[in-house]
């Protein structure tokens, strides 16, 4: 079982996605446990401030350390002493987050992830708290809550009894050390859909032939390289 401990200024955003789907069938498993901590539980002045000024000046308003340090100390305490516990900090500037990360991500028991919010958060929790600082693509996000699901589903979905295992080994990022990753197009019913313009669009004949050898090849032919 993996616990996801994640920290957050806003808990109620997790409760919608968490609660249906695959997520939700591998918590009732007990396969995962989601713990969401508000980080304003973790200040001690009457206002819970999370945030100030940045000391250089400029636009915007960073994440303290203190309390983040205090939530993710919180949920290391929460760990039993033999648990493998990976501390995550989202951010632009991190590492490209990967199917092999997932994969890799599989073994540890606890995974305590910091959603940053505001401007950013400050230095100190990616040099002295986090164990990595992770970013899921080229592009800014207002806050880390999207990446916390993101990590959450894509590692949720490796774990055995979550998913059928026949989907996950016929998954273009399944294929372990391959540079390059190749998805080829798949259709379902009807075999012949008929478009408002009277346009009729077919599923490739060689599908339905049934001959396995032959699809395996037409799959090879179409199938594209993902960057």
């Amino acid at each position: 079982m993996i616990i996801f401990d994640i920290i957050t200024i806003f808990p109620d955003i997790f409760d919608s996605y968490f609660s249906k789907g695959m997520v939700a069938r591998a918590r009732k498993k007990s396969v995962i446990g989601i713990k969401v901590r508000d980080l304003r539980q973790f200040t001690s002045d009457n206002h819970r401030s999370v945030d100030d000024k940045p000391f250089s000046g400029g636009a915007g308003m960073i994440l303290k350390v203190e309390p983040i340090y205090l939530a993710v100390e919180a949920a290391k305490k929460e760990a039993a002493k033999k648990e493998k516990v990976l501390t995550l900090l989202f951010s632009a500037s991190g590492k490209k987050f990967t199917q092999e990360m997932a994969r890799k991500w599989t073994k540890y028991d606890r995974i305590v992830m910091v959603c940053g919010r505001y401007e950013g958060v400050d230095a100190r929790v990616g040099k002295y708290i986090a164990d990595e600082e992770i970013s899921i693509g080229d592009y800014v996000l207002t806050g880390g809550e999207i990446p916390a699901m993101v990590v959450v589903d894509s590692i949720s979905r490796l774990l055995p009894g979550v998913i059928n295992e026949e989907s996950l080994a016929d998954e273009s990022f399944n294929k372990i050390g391959q540079k390059k990753l190749l998805e080829y197009p798949q259709y379902t019913r009807p075999e012949i859909f008929t478009a408002h313009n009277g346009k009729k669009w077919r599923v490739p004949k060689i599908l339905l032939s049934g001959n396995h050898k032959l699809i395996e090849e037409w799959k090879k032919k179409k199938s594209q390289t993902i960057k």
